[in-house]
């Protein structure tokens, strides 16, 4: 079962440098005794005129997985870890590798034997040890689990509760960009899930500390068609996910076939009246490369199934004209060329 950090919670203004540690008031540790590379605060970029890209690659290590291990790997470090561990999908990976680095902990990861090497290579660049695994990160989990070093602290996700904490960091920073106000629905590529987890856990908070009222942005989890558990959870009317045989996409960051967490992902899409999109392989690549050519932000696979989805939602009638709606682009596609 996932932990969850809960706070006492009492208002605060966001003050500081344009970084994640701007929330300390709502995060497990300071930006003082944190290991930190300046992650968080991206920005959020206009495609038209009420649809805005919230540019994740511009974190270290070039993805949001960096708001996760800044939170991880401090808490880790501050609690006495000697040593990191964790099976992932590529992005996650390298920003251990590098938060590990910066910790002066050694650092063992499993990713998939198909992983682009890009980020293989990237997770070597950082004195990580790498294992590559047959399979679907599920299997790089099993494996680390039957081999990985005694005594390495598991970050997988929601294996501890630190990495939602740094992902929900992206929910504050939209109140702030948008004026102390929310979007109307928020389209996020979903693997673990911990972001789409992290920022419905954010906006609780918010409602606790007096910001917001009861109204939410509609989460919207979006996946590939090749491994789609969240999606099919959601329509099934199932209370939690079941695993996804057989998993397959070019966007690794969606092959994630038994999400841990995808239990808490389908009560955050319900509560907030959103919905889940099955996005076809073959439209992801081209869908990245529109949004790229719009806008000049350089989009991953992940963001351009997220892209594709809103097309998919415009035609369908669940999203209005009107609406104001955030995509994510979850990180850079340079490591997938």
């Amino acid at each position: 079962m996932p932990l969850r950090v809960d706070y006492d919670l009492h208002g605060f203004t966001p003050e500081g440098p344009p970084t994640l540690w701007r929330y300390a008031p709502v995060l497990p540790i300071d930006a003082a005794h944190a290991v930190t590379l300046a992650e968080g605060f991206t920005p959020l970029l206009r495609v038209e005129e009420r649809v805005w890209v919230k540019d994740e690659a511009r974190n270290p290590t070039g993805s949001f997985k960096a708001r996760g291990m800044a939170l991880a790997v401090s808490m880790a470090k501050a609690l006495g870890a000697r040593a990191l561990a964790a099976p992932s999908a590529g992005n996650a990976a390298g920003a251990l590798a590098a938060y590990g680095a910066a910790a002066g902990l050694p650092v063992t990861v499993a990713m998939p034997e198909d992983t682009p090497r890009p980020f293989v290579e990237e997770c070597r660049h950082y004195g990580a040890s790498v294992h590559l695994v047959p399979g679907s990160i599920a299997d790089a989990g099993k494996w680390l689990k039957a081999n990985g070093p005694a005594g390495a602290f598991d970050v997988s996700t929601l294996k501890e509760p630190y990495r939602v904490e740094g992902k929900k960091t992206m929910g504050y920073e939209l109140f702030e960009q948008f004026d102390r106000s929310l979007p109307d629905a928020i389209v996020y590529p979903t693997g673990g899930g911990t972001g789409l987890v992290g920022m419905w856990k954010a906006f609780d908070e918010m409602q606790a500390m007096g910001w917001i009222g009861k109204e939410r942005p509609r989460l919207v989890s979006v996946q590939a068609e090749g491994c789609a558990p969240v999606v099919k959870g959601f329509a099934s009317g199932a209370e939690k996910t079941e695993p996804w045989p057989a998993p397959r996409t070019e966007a690794y960051g969606l092959r994630v076939p038994s999400p841990i967490g995808g239990f808490i992902c389908l009560r955050a899409l319900r509560e907030t009246r959103g919905t889940a999109v099955a996005v076809a392989e073959a439209s992801i690549v081209p869908a990245a490369q529109e949004l790229s050519r719009r806008t000049g932000i350089d989009v991953c696979p992940e963001g351009g199934a997220a892209w594709a989805a809103v097309g998919m939602l415009r035609e369908s009638g669940w999203l209005a004209r009107g609406d104001r709606v955030v995509v994510f682009n979850t990180g850079t596609g340079l490591k997938y060329r």
